[in-house]
């Protein structure tokens, strides 16, 4: 099974900064589009950021641009979101994605696709 983990949220003041973090696990041997999604309180899950593998390819939310940015490190099978100039409007829960994963199991090539991570809270307020 793959499992996808967040670390990195917390509590930060207005203007500060966080780096998120997502690890997968499993037999894999490579992920597509690897991103970052966000969900406040009584609103929508909304695509923050997201790459492709490959080419490395980015694409934020109008919102974050300029102040989020998206990396990963694919021989770890991880990948992070580093936020700076948090606004209060970031906070939410924010979860780690991964478009289609490529693993072995049982010795056979398998996909997973839309893969979630459990979450880790984002919390601006001063």
């Amino acid at each position: 099974q793959v499992q996808l983990v967040e670390s990195g949220g917390g509590l930060v003041q207005p203007g500060g900064s966080l780096k998120l973090s997502c690890a997968a696990s499993g037999n894999i041997f490579s992920i597509s589009a690897m991103g970052w999604y966000r969900q406040a309180p009584g609103k929508e899950r909304e695509l923050v950021a997201r790459m492709t593998s490959a080419g490395g390819s980015t694409t934020y939310a109008t919102s974050v641009k300029g102040r989020f940015t998206i990396s990963r490190e694919n021989a770890k099978n991880t990948w992070y979101l580093q936020m700076n100039s948090l606004k209060p409007e970031d906070t939410a829960d924010y979860y780690c994605h991964a478009g289609e994963i490529q693993l072995f199991r049982a010795g056979v090539l398998q996909y997973e696709y839309d893969v979630y991570g459990q979450g880790t809270q984002v919390t601006v307020s001063s």
